[in-house]
Order: structure tokens, then C-alpha cells, then sequence
């Protein structure tokens, strides 16, 4: 937690995959002051969710693993619509 808290600029947080996506909604919990589980009911990972937290947007992606993008369900242009995504709203949030 101490190294997001040093980054002050951060808005805009990627999740490659469920586990960080559960991560992320635990991290922003925190930050908020409550210590604890995030708020139920907890928010349902998808590949684009998006979820703002306090001053943090939290943005899914399915992770780049071998078993997904060998398979398809995670393609190049996926990713690039999620990073895109995640450029907007950072110079948004400038």
C-alpha cells in the first residue's frame, strides 16, 4: 500500500485478471481509511469493467496469459481498446 500512497499522480489503475482486480478492490479499500473488505456487494470482474474508488478508476483486462491469447479470448485489439481506455482518462484526469 505505502508505494501507491507514493505515487500521487496515479488515477488510473489496470487489472491484468480477476486476482488483480480483487487486489486492486482491496488496495482501494484501504486507501479509503476503512482497513477492511471492500464494499459488498463486490464488484464483478470482466474484461472492460470499470469501477471508480475514490480517486482511483480501477479498469479490468483479462490477463495476457498463454491460455488466453493463444485461445482468442484475449486479443491484441482487447488489450489495446482497455489501454486506450486507460490514456483517455488519465490525461482526463489531469
Amino acid at each position: 500500500m505505502s508505494e501507491v500512497t507514493l505515487l500521487s499522480r496515479v488515477r488510473v489503475i489496470v487489472c491484468l485478471g480477476a486476482f488483480a482486480w480483487d487486489a486492486a478492490l482491496l488496495l482501494t479499500a484501504a486507501l479509503e481509511g476503512g482497513g477492511g473488505p471492500p464494499a459488498r456487494p463486490r464488484p464483478r470482474f470482466t474484461h472492460g469493467a470499470e469501477l471508480q474508488r475514490g480517486r482511483y478508476r480501477l479498469l479490468g483486462c483479462f490477463h495476457p496469459s498463454q491460455q488466453n491469447t493463444f485461445t482468442g479470448k484475449l486479443t491484441e485489439a482487447m488489450i489495446d481498446t482497455v489501454l486506450e481506455r486507460a490514456v483517455a482518462l488519465a490525461e482526463d484526469a489531469r
